[in-house]
């Protein structure tokens, strides 16, 4: 329990007072926000320094690292030594950098060009697929389950589809948070709720071994707090009106960890519930592009459905405070039907 408070302590400490440098230092780079043209009301925006995902991600490794450092002993006093690192902790921060990477470069393109347009589809996919392959590589290495699941696996083994939901799970996931990043703030606060779920998730298939059969769960929730910690440290800067946006590079990067930790912990479907904002989002972008491909009208005034509300004379800060009730609410839910199974199928016994 100790170190689920060092690692989410360390990475909020660590991202809400390094990135005040981050700031000055994309301000000196001109490395500011694209805004796009048919969105109203967010031309004050351009030029807000961006990629601050950076911090969120090293924020993440910092915290992870830190709650691995043994100070203390009992009955042997101080010492200084690092905890063994796990394969599933090391896989979920792994996604985490490398989607994280993949907006990187993306946001990099995008200023390069000096217009909002980064990678091509066809690199994006082809970076996500590499970063899928060797999560599926690394997560069978690590004798983590490959049974489809939602609190728990569903006796179905994908055998060598696995890999498959691994890129479906890593490329969703992070496209979903990515689209939510619109507002000020959205995308890190409701990204602090989906990972502070899967801390008391992991947490309880730590205490619960038997039950679960979840690999080193400990070290997820370790991971998983880093990632809460991380995002609520940069949301002191990112809440409105940011002063910082995280980029692709961030969104992909929280996408990313979330897919990993969903993988992980064998709650795969249930990151459907947990993320139920993003799925809202991802939802309302589909059903417009079918409706006006289809019959040629709109069902939203704007997608992602934020910018709907938006246009509909909804004040910014109204929309994201509303999101992120939203966000807690389904997370919750999502908690509730995890603990739920637990108390159906045992008594409530640990």
């Amino acid at each position: 329990m100790i170190a689920l408070l060092v690692s989410g302590a360390a990475a909020f400490v660590f991202a809400i007072f390094s990135t005040p440098t981050g700031i000055r230092i994309l301000r000196r780079n001109d490395i500011g926000q694209f805004i796009r043209e048919d969105v109203e009301g967010h031309a004050h925006k351009k030029g807000t320094p961006t990629m601050g995902g950076v911090v969120i991600l090293a924020a993440v490794v910092f915290g992870y690292m830190v709650a691995h450092l043994r100070a203390w002993i009992p009955g042997e006093g101080f010492v200084i030594e690092w905890r063994a690192f796990t394969g599933p902790g090391l896989l979920a921060v792994g996604a985490a950098l490398g989607m994280g990477l993949i907006g990187f470069l993306d946001d990099f393109s995008k200023v390069r060009r000096e217009r909002n347009l980064g990678l091509s589809k066809r690199w994006k996919f082809l970076g996500q697929l590499v970063i899928a392959g060797l999560f599926a590589w690394g997560a069978v290495a690590a004798d983590v389950s490959t049974e489809l699941s939602f609190t728990r696996g569903l006796g179905i083994d994908l055998g060598p589809f696995y890999v498959v939901l691994v890129l479906l799970m890593l490329t969703a996931t992070a496209n979903a948070v990515n689209l939510t990043d619109g507002l000020d703030g959205l995308a890190a606060g409701s990204g602090s709720l989906v990972f502070g779920a899967f801390v008391i998730i992991s947490f309880w298939q730590f205490r619960n071994p038997a039950f679960y059969e979840v690999g080193d769960a400990l070290d997820l929730a370790i991971v998983a707090a880093a990632m809460a910690g991380a995002a609520l440290g940069f949301l002191w800067w990112n809440a409105a009106p940011a002063q910082i946006f995280m980029g692709d590079v961030g969104s992909q990067g929280l996408g990313g960890g979330m897919a990993a930790l969903a993988l992980l912990t064998n709650t795969h479907l249930l990151l459907i519930v947990l993320g139920g904002l993003y799925v809202m989002e991802t939802a309302s972008v589909i059903i417009q592009v079918i409706s006006f491909r289809g019959w040629g009208k709109r069902v939203f005034r704007m997608t992602p459905i934020h910018h709907h509300f938006e246009l509909a004379g909804w004040p910014e800060t109204t929309i994201i405070i509303r999101f992120w009730i939203l966000a807690a609410l389904v997370a919750a839910l999502g908690v509730g039907l995890f603990y739920g199974d637990f108390i159906a199928t045992t008594g409530g016994l640990e």
